[in-house]
């Protein structure tokens, strides 16, 4: 699905494993102090391989929807979105993370792909809620969020270990409708 001008949001494949292992490890340093700490080999094509698999397996589990936005012009990709901890029943839920190479941010891209996977969450898997967290000083995050939909709900202390330390995160949410019932 063409999400905006030259980018378009696709479920990952295994034959992204080269072109994520090369834009991760160009956007390492700068994406660092918003990710956990990874081994080297995170940035390498087997590395972003031996993540796709896992990722596909979780997939067919019904646990993860994994997609990448890929450039329409060359096709190589310029981030990722996931819609992960999906959780059936009363809760029927699940969260999104995401990133955006750096050369490409401020073109509403994220933004952009929150929604799609949102319209997905609800359409496609039936789920009536998806969750987010940021950093607290990481208003860009907060800012693609909001205008995605999401609202702020909660602070989570020492939510994730992120850059080498335990850190505090606001939370967003954004309900996607109360019908149908759970399933």
């Amino acid at each position: 699905m063409i999400i905006s001008a030259g980018v378009e949001l696709r479920s990952v494949r295994l034959e992204d494993a080269g072109g994520l292992a090369e834009v991760l490890g160009r956007n390492r340093g700068c994406m660092a102090p918003f990710e956990p700490w990874r081994p080297d080999s995170y940035y390498t094509e087997a590395g972003q391989k031996e993540r796709i698999e896992v990722q596909l397996a979780e997939q067919a589990a019904g646990l993860l929807e994994p997609f990448v936005l890929v450039d329409t012009a060359g096709g190589a990709p310029v981030g990722a979105i996931n819609l992960g901890r999906i959780t059936r029943g009363p809760f029927c839920s699940g969260g999104i993370g995401y990133w955006v190479d750096e050369a490409r941010r401020g073109q509403g891209l994220a933004t952009y792909a929150a929604d799609a996977v949102c319209r997905i969450a609800r359409d496609r898997l039936g789920l009536h809620r998806v969750e987010a967290g940021t950093l607290l000083d990481n208003v860009a995050s907060q800012r693609v969020l909001i205008k995605a939909g999401f609202t702020e709900f909660g602070v989570a202390p020492a939510y994730l270990h992120i850059n080498g330390a335990w850190r505090d995160h606001k939370l967003f949410q954004r309900l996607l409708h109360d019908d149908p019932p759970p399933r």
